[in-house]
């Protein structure tokens, strides 16, 4: 290693420049050198933006009592989703898809969400083959937003997010109602709604210190192997998009009708695993997520109701969700798992919620829902045998005219990824296919296309 490194690559590890005279630093990631071994129209005629959410939930369903026997427009509703009736009409449900793992080992509660997500097949437990389709559809249309994307997570667990930025860097999601709130909504928002608009001055400096170590950023690439020039590449990426976020918050926002934020939440409420203390900070995180949203803070989201191994607790059972589908016998005369159905039912309430929040939010001459399009997963088909067939999925919203709603699609066993390569063309981005292997495909899900 040269001198040059030496000096630069310290413990601190930190990237120097100078401003207005003064030295100024920003850390560095860690790379290997340090180591030994991503509609209507406005009043003045601008387009409503249209954004990309997802929302997940745990442990898949009960087929018998889940899936509609009618196919199209005006679905019947079975035991299991009952509760989506006020929203049937706003969703489209989709059923009997497959998430194909092709050679490699069915990674439980693992393989299913991560060929949706990122449209591969992860070949060991922690492997992610690439970004999240939520990163890269915020790389094209979520640019100029504070918030690159939002991510929420209704278990109180920071481990529940099923965003990545790559194979080692996931989304961390906010999992404190209060602490989101005041990330989005505490001093350094920008009310695109405000009479008057006043530059953020720790914006200012802080836009100012990180285009003063550019120059030092540059050399450390020219000095570095491959891997590393690779990670200060990314880390590269993760700072442009930053400068380009304090540039939000240094140009007064359009004004936006439909942000009217919530009230703050005085408390995060119990932290426990009942289904009542989740679906209450479900319905918190959400309704802060909305605002966010009609605020224009980002056009890419996610929430997670619960895990992929879900951890609910009814109350007076004494399993909880996960270990319910596993070990709970089917009922002979009901022909499923009545209470492994009970969590679902629980889940399918709060995405009736989610859904709900997003329609009752004006905006132009429609809602927040008509200008998003919400891509809704499980890990599983049936969570008791682990099945990678028979997958559910749902969406919401009609993404500003391009989707249709209130339908019911049969599959027919072809890969789930369909989906996501359906997003990303609602969405704007030129791709004229998504997935490897079994799972790519570049087929749309036609029937939703309005």
């Amino acid at each position: 290693m040269d001198s040059f490194l030496i000096s630069l690559l310290n413990r601190r590890r930190m990237l120097k420049g100078m401003l207005n005279g003064s030295a100024v630093t920003v850390a560095l990631p860690l790379l290997d050198v340090f180591l030994n071994g991503n509609g209507n129209a406005m009043a003045d005629g601008s387009p409503l933006p249209v954004r990309y959410g997802t929302w997940f939930w745990g442990l898949g369903m009960s087929s018998k009592i889940f899936v509609p026997k009618k196919r199209g427009a005006g679905f019947d509703l079975p035991e299991e989703i009952a509760m989506l009736a006020p929203v049937r009409d706003r969703i489209n449900l989709l059923t009997n898809f497959t998430a194909f793992r092709d050679t490699y080992q069915n990674l439980c509660h693992y393989t299913g969400w991560v060929i949706q997500m990122s449209g591969s097949t992860p070949q060991t437990a922690g492997d992610k083959p690439g970004e999240s389709i939520d990163i890269t559809i915020a790389n094209e249309v979520s640019r100029k937003t504070r918030f690159k994307t939002l991510t929420a997570t209704a278990t109180g667990d920071v481990r529940t997010t099923y965003s990545y930025e790559n194979q080692t860097t996931p989304t961390t999601p906010e999992w404190s109602p209060t602490q989101f709130y005041t990330r989005l909504f505490g001093p350094e928002f920008q009310d695109p709604n405000a009479k008057e608009f006043k530059p953020n001055p720790k914006a200012m400096v802080r836009k100012s210190v990180l285009s003063a170590v550019m120059d030092d950023v540059k050399r450390v690439e020219s000095r570095v192997g491959a891997e590393d020039k690779a990670r200060v590449d990314q880390y590269l990426s993760g700072l442009r998009h930053i400068e380009k976020q304090l540039d939000q918050q240094l140009t007064k926002p359009e004004p936006r009708a439909a942000c009217v934020p919530v009230k703050a939440p005085k408390e995060d409420g119990a932290m426990g695993g009942a289904a009542e203390m989740v679906s209450a900070r479900h319905r918190l995180m959400t309704d802060i997520m909305v605002m966010a949203v009609a605020c224009d803070q980002t056009r890419v989201f996610n929430m997670a109701y619960a895990a992929a191994s879900s951890s609910t607790i009814k109350p007076g059972y004494e399993k909880p969700h996960h270990t319910c589908t596993h070990e709970e016998a089917v009922d002979d005369t009901l022909g499923y798992q009545p209470n492994a159905s009970w969590f679902t039912r629980r889940a399918m309430e709060e995405w009736a919620y989610y859904v709900q929040a997003f329609s009752k939010v004006k905006e132009g001459d429609g809602t927040v829902l008509d200008n998003v399009f919400i891509h809704a997963i499980t890990d599983h088909g049936y969570a008791r045998v682990h099945s990678l067939d028979g997958m559910p999925m749902f969406t919401a919203g009609r993404a500003g005219g391009k989707l249709k709603s209130g339908l019911h699609i049969d599959g027919a066993g072809s890969p789930a990824t369909r989906l996501g390569f359906t997003a990303m063309q609602v969405m704007g981005l030129q791709v004229k296919e998504w997935g490897t292997k079994s799972n790519n495909t570049n087929k749309a899900i036609g029937e939703i296309l309005a």
